[in-house]
């Protein structure tokens, strides 16, 4: 089970959890609060519900929004135009990612969630990164130590 230690999350073999984050952009037929409905409403359940065959440890939607802030941020920093949201989740390992993708039950769901996400996410615009957290300031609670 996920517990915290020190700053991070930890898996049972004690280190920190194996992520992926994937940025997120909306099909350019979704309104910002369409694509968030539909990602927060009828996504997230589907995950939760293939979250066992897939192994997932901990999923999170970090849902964007547009304001002066982000806007000024971009435009400070000349950045790309920001994407719609990310979306984050957690193995124990790599390996463990890897033999759940492998098995039957997590090949179907993998397919399951590429299907939906079609339907609501631009694939081809967005990005995904793997690796592990490396916290620098904070703990996964928010205090800072």
């Amino acid at each position: 089970m996920e517990r915290l230690h020190g700053r991070c999350a930890v898996s049972r073999e004690e280190g920190p959890l194996f992520k992926m984050s994937m940025a997120v952009y909306r099909l350019p037929q979704l309104s910002r609060p369409q694509f968030i409905a539909y990602w927060r409403d009828v996504h997230a359940p589907l995950v939760r519900r293939v979250s066992d065959a897939m192994r997932i440890r901990r999923y999170v939607q970090l849902h964007g929004q547009e304001s002066e802030l982000t806007a000024a941020f971009t435009a400070s920093r000349s950045l790309s135009a920001p994407h719609d949201g990310v979306a984050e989740l957690w193995w124990d390992s790599e390996q463990d990612l890897i033999e759940a993708a492998r098995s039957e039950a997590g090949r179907a769901a993998g397919r399951l969630l590429k299907e939906d996400e079609a339907r609501f996410t631009d694939l081809a615009r967005s990005t995904v990164v793997f690796g592990r957290e490396h916290p620098v300031v904070g703990d996964v609670t928010g205090v800072k130590r």
